[in-house]
């Protein structure tokens, strides 16, 4: 066999058996993740098994899931923020998502500010993806920096114009500011794209108590405080 036939033989050889066990890890990653539901004591000790066979990343990406679901938010998102940063953390979109999920552990774990950062980072990855841009809204509310909030979600709306839950947070915002007339605009088209959605009708009670109020007061009200 001449030597180039040689060498390009081998070199599919190498790329089957690389996509074999990329499969193969993918498929045992998805299996200890559809764990993590019903089992997390079990996908953990899943996840540390796959570890001591050679520190994957998937692996590290279970165990850190298992422990946010076993209550340990905060051990779990730092793992995931350093498989993120790790030089074997895969694709841009992988180190984007292990990222977001770090971010929304931290809000679990009541810790806004890493979340903050958690969300900062993916953005920088993947700057116009409406869930990341929620995200961020979410732990701007969090820390009360409720312009920035209405920033992200501006920027969520534009993307997705009909997104209930921006709409929903968005009103939220512009409540806590103190602007309940802005907050109905938004009560209002929420409920439009999502008519049962408890949060949204415990928002529009919020609202029609701050209009009362500031009808009353005969002009506008104060930032109130909201749940």
């Amino acid at each position: 066999m001449p030597l180039l036939t040689a060498a390009a033989v081998s070199l599919v050889l190498l790329q089957s058996a690389g996509e074999r066990i990329a499969a193969e890890e993918q498929a045992r990653l998805e299996a200890c993740l559809a764990k993590i539901e019903t089992d997390p004591d079990d996908a953990y000790e899943d996840g540390l098994a796959w570890l001591y066979q050679g520190n994957r990343p998937g692996a590290r990406q279970c165990t850190a899931m298992a422990l946010i679901a076993l209550g340990h938010q905060a051990e779990g998102a730092e793992r995931l923020k350093n498989l993120a940063n790790s030089t074997d953390g895969g694709t841009l979109a992988q180190r984007a998502a292990y990222l977001s999920q770090a971010g929304n552990a931290w809000i679990e774990a009541d810790d806004p500010d890493s979340a903050l950062q958690a969300f900062d980072g993916a953005l920088k990855i993947a700057p116009d993806a409406p869930e990341l841009l929620l995200d961020r809204a979410s732990a701007h509310m969090l820390l009360e920096n409720f312009d920035k909030a209405i920033e992200d979600l501006d920027a969520v709306l534009l993307r997705v114009p009909d997104h209930a839950e921006a709409y929903q947070m968005r009103g939220a915002a512009w409540l806590a500011k103190g602007d309940p007339d802005k907050a109905m605009l938004d009560v209002n088209a929420a409920l439009e794209a999502n008519p049962e959605d408890i949060n949204t009708l415990v928002l529009r009670g919020q609202v029609r108590e701050a209009l009362r109020l500031q009808a009353d007061a005969g002009g506008p009200i104060e930032r109130i405080e909201t749940d």
